[in-house]
This record gives C-alpha cells, sequence and structure tokens, in this order.
C-alpha cells in the first residue's frame, strides 16, 4: 500500500481510487486495553460527511483514515466508531461481524480465542494498519481483532 501524508480531508474520489493511510498512533502494541470500534456502514461518497457527523456528536477529530483499494472500502475512526465506506457488494461480508477489537498483539487475542474454544472465522492475516483476524465467540458473536503496527515507511 502506498501511503500519503496528505490530512484524511484530503481524499480520494472512491476508496479504490489510491491507497491512502493516516493514523494518528501507528502502533497499537503499547494498548493498557483493547480499543472497542462499532462499526458503522456508509455508502460510496459519504465517509468524510459520516465522519464529519461523529466528529461534532462526539467533540473528538478522527484519529484515523485509511482506504482498503482490494477490498473497495475507505475507514476512518471517530472516538469508538470505526466508520466504513463501500458499495452494498464491498460491504456484504463485514455486515456479520457485530465490532472490531484494537488490540496490542492480534497473536495473543488469537491464542486466548483459540483455548477457550471460539471458530477462528477469518485467519490471521495481513491488513493495511498491521495485522488482524475474526473470531466467532461461543455465544456466536463475531469480532474482528486488528493490530496496528508501522508501515514500513512508518507511517
Amino acid at each position: 500500500m502506498t501511503n500519503s501524508t496528505a490530512h484524511p480531508h484530503n481524499r480520494p474520489e472512491h476508496p479504490s481510487d489510491s491507497a491512502v493511510m493516516w493514523r494518528r498512533s501507528t502502533d497499537s502494541s503499547d494498548l493498557a486495553e483493547p480499543r472497542t470500534f462499532v462499526r458503522v456502514f456508509t455508502g460510496p461518497g459519504t465517509l468524510e460527511s459520516v465522519t464529519a457527523f461523529y466528529e461534532q456528536l462526539l467533540g473528538v477529530e478522527r484519529d484515523m483514515w485509511f482506504t482498503y483499494p482490494e477490498l473497495r472500502l475507505g475507514l476512518a475512526a471517530v472516538g469508538g466508531f470505526l466508520l466504513i465506506e463501500g458499495t452494498e457488494e464491498s460491504t456484504a461480508p463485514f455486515l456479520s461481524t457485530a465490532g472490531t477489537l484494537l488490540v496490542d498483539s492480534a497473536q495473543k487475542y488469537l491464542d486466548r480465542l483459540t483455548a477457550a474454544g471460539a471458530e477462528i472465522t477469518d485467519p490471521l492475516k495481513p491488513v493495511p494498519t498491521g495485522a488482524g483476524f475474526s473470531a466467532r465467540h461461543p455465544d456466536g458473536t463475531v469480532i474482528e481483532y486488528v493490530e496496528h503496527r508501522p508501515a514500513p515507511d512508518g507511517r
């Protein structure tokens, strides 16, 4: 993924147009506890306005914005919300996931969940921000676990 130093307000027309990443913090390895994200799905061309709404609502600015061209998605984080822009087709595989946890170590949580009998529904793999996987908990809830690490260029 190529990176841009542009502020997230200067974004491509569509998430698949180019790869952009901006994060206030690039490494989650020092998190004392997971950061929980409620997922909000939004249609093409609406990420900026939806992000602005949540910034106004919460009184905080986004601290992450990136595109995921391979999946035709754009994502932003504002407080405890993970905003996901895409078409019905591109977001469909993610609708059954109840939420996202940003964790210090994806492998640590993968080991814990496996030991606890959770079903790993999407294996640990590289993602634009680091690595992640999804698991179905014994109660049926599907959660995505993601760790952030700096990109090769430090972002």
